[in-house]
């Protein structure tokens, strides 16, 4: 399954582009589901359908989701509760009524996430549109999996559950208790779930567009969220330049308007492989015909994936050069540093964590550059940890 993950700049029109992508792919028989976490329902505004908090189904090959995020807290609070019942029986806690639970913030981004890998995971559809959240919002949603997944391999190896005979002994040695066999499986379980997650995010098949107004805001969040997915190691497939206006109205008073637009427009050709317009239909676009009339890129599910990989590693003059693509990044901006297996990368306002594959691990950093948009790390055989050639 294909998937396009739609994101840019708030009110940049990244809900409307998201629904006619997934309406067009539909109109042309590629069953379509359609996923948006906004509580405000402006998905469904856009459809002229309302949508709920199960798949509605809005024509005979496009379904539209908006997932309940308050029943999916109360579900996993329930079920939380039921596995730790000696644990908090022995503290004496009262237990919370589901009718009495609301949604904590992160709910909602946890419920989108899940609704993401149900949909990956069945076969009714051939194509998932997902209407992401602002761009900085939508990164640091997708960096969740990764960095959940960091998290709890840090605070509860895997290793540590292979002494699960011995955690008893263990905890009258140490004078504490050790942690209990359900929290080992939830740790497990939780894992399996952001691993699921994480996959559909990382699979050549995902790729993203991004939405913008073409204008000097927009460029300048194009420019920062074109940096952000790259650091995620995502493809950025098509820019969408949204609400363009026509040319005839340079005559008019919204001629400094139109000259802004096309020079931006200009420069983001230059600059980018993919850039598509999509007219101002001189309105909200509402419903199917609104819609319809709005020229977003088409969606091929027969098209051959392209590799995509976060890093590219090739042998130069007896070193491993490591290539990470970040465009738009600068020099004064730009932080690396080593810390044991990892490459913490910092740029701007992003950071990422990166393991280092078992090659680089046995090796020391010997310098980095960043040149034409692309960061290269340069790392030297340790001695000490390489293999001797006899």
């Amino acid at each position: 399954m294909r998937t396009i993950l739609i994101t840019g700049p708030g009110g940049s029109g990244r809900t409307t582009v998201a629904a006619a992508t997934a309406l067009r792919a539909a109109r042309e028989g590629t069953r379509t589901l359609v996923l948006s976490a906004d509580r405000t329902d402006t998905l469904g505004a856009a459809l002229g359908a309302g949508t709920g908090a199960t798949p509605t189904r809005v024509t005979d090959h496009l379904t539209a989701w908006r997932p309940d995020a308050a029943a999916a807290f109360r579900e996993d609070l329930t079920a939380f509760q039921e596995r730790a019942t000696s644990v908090l029986d022995l503290l004496g806690a009262s237990r919370l009524d589901p009718e009495e639970v609301t949604p904590l913030p992160g709910a909602e981004e946890l419920a989108l996430l899940r609704a993401i890998r149900d949909a990956a995971l069945s076969d009714t559809h051939d194509l998932l549109v997902v209407d992401l959240p602002p761009t900085p919002h939508a990164l640091t949603l997708l960096s969740l999996p990764e960095e959940l997944r960091r998290y709890l391999r840090r605070l509860l190896p895997a290793e540590r559950q292979a002494a699960r005979a011995l955690r008893p002994v263990l905890g009258r040695l140490a004078g504490v208790p050790m942690p209990s066999e359900w929290l080992y499986e939830t740790a497990a379980r939780w894992d399996l779930e952001l691993a699921a997650v994480e996959a559909v995010v990382a699979d050549r098949n995902t790729v993203v567009r991004l939405v913008a107004e073409p204008g000097p805001a927009g460029a300048d969040a194009v420019r920062t969220a074109a940096l952000g997915l790259a650091l995620r190691g995502l493809r950025t497939e098509a820019l969408v330049a949204n609400r363009v206006l026509p040319e005839d109205e340079t005559g008019t008073w919204l001629a400094g308007l139109v000259a802004q637009q096309r020079k931006a427009l200009a420069e983001w050709q230059e600059e980018y492989d993919d850039v598509r317009t999509v007219a101002h239909l001189g309105r909200d676009p509402r419903g199917a015909d609104d819609l319809a009339a709005l020229t977003v890129p088409g969606v091929n599910p027969d098209a051959s994936p392209v590799e995509w990989p976060i890093t590219d590693r090739i042998a130069q003059d007896g070193v491993l050069v490591w290539h990470v693509p970040l465009p738009g990044a600068r020099r004064d901006e730009l932080d690396l540093v080593r810390r044991g297996d990892e490459l913490v990368v910092t740029t701007g306002q992003f950071r990422r964590i990166v393991a280092l594959p078992s090659a680089l691990r046995r090796c020391t950093v010997d310098g980095a550059a960043l040149r034409e948009g692309e960061l290269r790390v340069r790392f030297a055989p340790d001695p000490d940890l390489w293999p001797r050639a006899r």
